[in-house]
């Protein structure tokens, strides 16, 4: 009976013990690039499980803003057998569902992206509401004509707006595209310039100088990277430069009205454990995120040349004086 009673302990020890060591959930995450927004969705979404009770072990890996590097995280992420595969930036996750479609079965694993700004234009879906198997995420497509609107209001006498942005960057061709639309409509004209690396940046940004009144930089990861040699053209040149991100304006953009990244990973941090506790991905419709935030940079846009209207000084949720 002694003995029975000791196997029966010893069994349910080794039980707790397997409870215990695979208890953690491994969660496989691919960032793009180091930079304050990306880097805020990954603590968001780090934090909501934290604060879940969620125990998870994190793989995280960066590409460093290079697209080899990304399909090389990409397989190795597949190669991990986690049990969750997170990606931040469109670039990423365009090569995470690359390296999932040519995995064998026993290697799919469920797959949530973040920070992409359309994932229809991006390949990863063919439907927002009903994503294909094993898939979803949250998208930080922004709305560009309020955007835009806000641009026209801040400088008031642009004529041509520079876009600034990386053509290999599937995210920011789909914001260039909404803005070259509203431009008849809004009453200005674009001008482009493209940098397919961060040290190609400086010299696109400074291509713009005498031909647009301002830049725009879309939630371009390449761009956002090399932000600071852009805000230097803007200064030297008294050329004012708009992002779409928040986090960009207290780097020196005069004014963003966009998102709150580290809500944004948040949001994420939400469906993931929602899948982690068992419903597919493809359940869940893509996610978009409402709340807008206006933040502005009063010191550098006197040292770009504008002075920001009172209107929107008013409004805004941040003035970095």
């Amino acid at each position: 009976m002694k003995k029975l009673l000791a196997a029966a302990l010893l069994f349910a020890f080794i039980c707790l013990q397997g409870i215990i060591v695979h208890g953690a959930t491994t969660i496989s995450v691919s960032q793009f690039v180091e930079h304050p927004a990306l880097d805020a969705v990954l603590l968001g979404f780090q934090d909501y499980l934290k604060e879940k009770g969620i125990d998870a072990k994190y793989n995280v890996h960066n590409a460093q803003a290079n697209m080899g590097t990304a399909s090389q995280i990409a397989q190795q992420m597949v190669g991990e057998k986690a049990d969750l595969l997170v990606a931040i930036a469109t670039p990423s996750a365009q090569t995470c569902v690359q390296a999932l479609s040519k995995a064998p079965a026993d290697l799919k694993r469920p797959f949530l992206f973040t920070a992409v700004t359309d994932p229809v234009a991006a390949g990863l879906v063919k439907d927002l509401q009903k994503p294909d198997p094993g898939i979803t995420g949250v998208s930080d497509l922004l709305p560009i004509e309020e955007h835009i609107k806000m641009v026209l209001t801040f400088k008031s006498d642009i004529k041509k707006l520079g876009l600034l942005y990386n053509a290999g960057e599937a995210n920011s061709k789909a914001t260039i595209a909404s803005i070259k639309a509203l431009s008849g409509k809004l009453g200005f004209e674009t001008v482009e310039a493209t940098a397919s690396k961060t040290a190609d940046v400086y010299q696109a940004a400074k291509s713009l100088v005498g031909r647009a009144d301002a830049i725009f930089i879309p939630t371009d990861n390449t761009i956002i990277s090399a932000l600071e040699s852009v805000i230097k053209v803007g200064v030297q040149n008294k050329l004012p430069v708009f992002a779409a991100d928040v986090d960009s304006v207290k780097r020196g953009a005069v004014a963003a009205m966009g998102f709150d990244y580290y809500k944004h990973g948040y949001q994420t941090g939400a469906i993931a454990e929602r899948i982690i506790n068992g419903e597919k991905p493809e359940t869940i419709p893509v996610q978009f995120q409402k709340d807008l935030q206006l933040y502005i940079n009063a010191n550098f846009s006197r040292q770009m040349g504008v002075t920001p209207p009172e209107a929107l000084l008013k409004q805004a949720t941040k003035v970095y004086q």
